[in-house]
């Protein structure tokens, strides 16, 4: 009888220093909780989870340690394991408790009262079905593994799992497309090929990528129609990322023009468009002839931006700004097919007029940094030494 008594004295004396032990816990979480908000979260939802696990493990302890005496008995196999499923059951609640902790922290960040409360919403149901599917798989394998404790029930789990591997090897051979796009969404997840917000050129579409999961992509496309790929997609195909490294891109404006152009004119109106506009990041302005064949020549127009959408932005201004400087003040410079016939002085009304106020001409030897992408600026010099090979200097290309 005294052994009994000592066992009960044992076993209550380990659940007293547990609660004391979780108590002293919970007070100083609490007073970290005042500025934190995980902390606060923790003495709300996880502390009586913690509380019962910590002491069903003590008292399973307590026992354990104080029933030498009785090693073998039914009694003492029947409590310790009633206590050990005990303990895994309030293992798997104190899990679940910490689960739900972090996507309550996770959904405080999203607000629904709010007027413009579309993502909001949108978060708070992904969590929202994510806690239930997290709550379903943790009270199913609470319950496998509590079976699992009984030796009769053993034996049938083991021929379950082994069934249930076998069933698993038809099925992974019967969904090879699925577990494709599910291992391409772990390698873009991990190998930072493609994010979040990243701007993309896919399917000759420009967009934004909205939505990155394990099996397909959502690209939200500039005129707001929703492009929706499979993430293998973006393991087998080439696409562009314009954010890959930074935000700022590089854009180009082409015109096909008579040969009576003045280039140098042209540079220097870009120039000044440019500089007026906020849409320009002052990093890339050069103006470029590119093709002389067919009878015309072919002016790009190169310029740079912060991002995508002001680059965008900044590429139709220049286009439409140019078109009118060419159109108002150097019509003969548009483009048209001409054959001439008689005199070739120049002289014939119809024929290129020049300008009223004289172009002002530089030397052979002179080129300016409008002119040139690669040299001039700091910014041409960087560029340069990036599409130079290992042993040739930029300096000796010129």
């Amino acid at each position: 009888m005294q052994n009994y008594l000592e066992t009960i004295v044992a076993a209550l004396a380990a659940a007293a220093i547990a609660l004391l032990l979780v108590e002293v816990v919970h007070r100083v979480i609490g007073r970290l909780g005042l500025r934190s908000l995980l902390m606060t979260e923790l003495t709300e939802h996880a502390h009586r989870p913690f509380q019962v696990a910590v002491t069903v493990l003590a008292v399973q302890f307590g026992v354990r340690f104080s029933t030498g005496y009785a090693v073998g008995t039914p009694w003492r196999q029947v409590v310790l394991h009633t206590l050990v499923l005990a303990v895994i059951a309030s293992a798997a609640w104190l899990v679940a408790a910490l689960l739900v902790v972090i996507e309550d922290t996770a959904l405080a960040r999203f607000r629904v009262d709010v007027p413009n409360n579309r993502h909001a919403r949108r978060v708070r149901t992904q969590v929202v079905m994510l806690r239930r599917l997290t709550i379903a798989v943790i009270v199913i394998l609470t319950v496998g593994v509590m079976l699992m404790t009984f030796p009769a029930v053993r034996g049938l789990g083991a021929g379950v799992l082994t069934s249930a591997g076998v069933a698993g090897v038809v099925a992974a051979l019967a969904a090879q497309s699925l577990l494709g796009n599910v291992f391409a969404g772990l390698q873009l997840a991990f190998s930072d090929a493609v994010r979040l917000d990243d701007v993309v050129v896919v399917e000759g579409e420009w967009g934004r990528i909205e939505e990155l999961t394990l099996s397909y992509v959502v690209v939200q496309i500039w005129d707001d129609r929703r492009l929706i790929l499979p993430t293998s997609y973006f393991t087998k195909t080439p696409f562009q990322n314009w954010t890959r490294t930074e935000a700022a891109v590089l854009g180009t404006a082409e015109f096909d023009l008579d040969w009576s152009i003045p280039v140098q004119a042209m540079r220097e109106e870009l120039r000044r468009l440019v500089e007026s506009s906020e849409l320009w990041d002052g990093r890339v302005c050069v103006l470029q002839v590119t093709d002389a064949t067919g009878g015309m020549i072919k002016v790009r127009a190169l310029v740079s931006a912060a991002d995508a959408g002001s680059l965008w932005d900044l590429r139709c201004l220049v286009r439409e700004h140019l078109v009118a400087w060419v159109n108002d003040h150097r019509p003969t410079a548009l483009p048209r097919m001409r054959a001439e016939v008689g005199d070739a002085s120049g002289a014939l009304p119809w024929q290129a007029v020049r300008p009223r106020r004289p172009v002002r001409r530089l030397p052979d030897t002179e080129m300016p940094d409008d002119a040139r992408l690669f040299g001039g600026s700091e910014d041409g010099e960087a560029r340069s030494e990036v599409f130079v090979g290992p042993d040739e200097h930029a300096d000796s290309r010129r």
